[in-house]
């Protein structure tokens, strides 16, 4: 399985103006896996199956997944792979059309509380080189540049930046987390979670 969390790029084709939005993050169930896909399907080339994902929500233990909805709508989901005191940022999608509305941010905001609730003391991913915005975001929440996986996209061979974030259990960085949250416009509400 390839972690992806290279799509939260803004697709300039979909420029929105920044807006605050109302979102309600819920951890993915099997009820989201049509919405989940609909959303795979337009933001990578070569989507993850149904398979797949029925596989990762059976692993509950060692994975965390969430959705995004606005009003009935699921418009994002994330996910993240637990192991030992690490986290593996695995994927995050936004729909298109709801790129812009600080979606990715909340849904990172949750997988890294989430995380650290069940014990990770470091977060990694892969982000593609040309993704210069989600790099940006990512540094935000701590993540730093630790290395280059060569040609680690199928779609088109693009090198991958490996980013880290270590101590995410310190209250430092629990105050980074809070800080970007605080900086989120609309409401962000938390349904499900435990």
């Amino acid at each position: 399985m390839a972690a992806r969390p290279d799509r939260i790029d803004r697709d300039p084709a979909s420029d929105l103006p920044d807006a605050a939005v109302d979102v309600v993050l819920t951890p993915m169930r099997r009820r989201h896996l049509r919405n989940v896909l609909r959303i795979e399907h337009q933001v990578y080339p070569r989507p993850w199956s149904l398979g797949l994902y029925m596989s990762e929500l059976a692993l509950t233990s060692t994975r965390a997944y969430v959705v995004a909805r606005v009003g009935t709508s699921v418009v994002g989901y994330a996910g993240v792979m637990l192991v030992g005191d690490d986290g593996h940022i695995t994927t995050i999608a936004v729909q298109p059309d709801w790129h812009r509305r600080q979606i990715a941010t909340r849904m990172l905001a949750c997988l890294v509380r989430t995380s650290v609730a069940k014990g990770v003391l470091q977060l990694t991913l892969e982000v593609r080189m040309s993704n210069l915005g989600a790099q940006a975001m990512y540094s935000g929440f701590g993540f730093a540049p630790a290395g280059v996986r060569k040609r680690y996209y199928i779609d088109n061979g693009e090198d991958a930046m490996v980013m880290w974030a270590h101590d995410v259990s310190t209250p430092a960085h629990e105050q980074r987390i809070a800080a970007i949250e605080a900086g989120i416009r609309g409401v962000t509400t938390f349904e499900g979670f435990s």
